[in-house]
């Protein structure tokens, strides 16, 4: 369910078109990319010992992706010619992506506390 909310606020944050334009296209999409990467995890990994760890790894994967971003071999660039590798892979580096991710990720460890939370008696069992 939550990646059901997560995913349109990602796209609607990429595209929004107003306001703060700038920031929300360019760095507040990252937070939300976080959260999904996390709560995506959590899905394969629903074990109390992965709510800390997931956090830590989508940060590691994304920083690393988005240093990649600075090389532009031929396979990289074909698949950021397509939006969906241009949503996934990014296309630009900005060291301001680091702190968003950060920020994503916190969020992300935040959402996935509450979601084992609320399904403490079925999750872990």
């Amino acid at each position: 369910m939550s990646i059901l909310i997560v995913i349109p606020l990602g796209l609607f944050s990429k595209f929004y078109q107003g306001l703060a334009q700038e920031w929300v296209n360019n760095y507040s999409a990252g937070i939300w990319y976080e959260i999904f990467w996390c709560l995506f995890a959590f899905y394969f990994f629903k074990n109390q010992k992965y709510l800390k760890l997931i956090p830590i790894y989508v940060f590691i994967i994304t920083c690393i992706l988005e240093i990649l971003q600075l090389w532009h071999p031929p396979i990289l660039e074909l698949v950021r010619s397509y939006l969906i590798g241009k949503l996934l892979l990014g296309t630009t580096f900005s060291w301001w992506d680091f702190p968003h991710y950060l920020i994503g990720c916190s969020l992300g460890w935040l959402w996935l506390r509450k979601i084992a939370n609320l399904n403490r008696g079925t999750l872990f069992n």
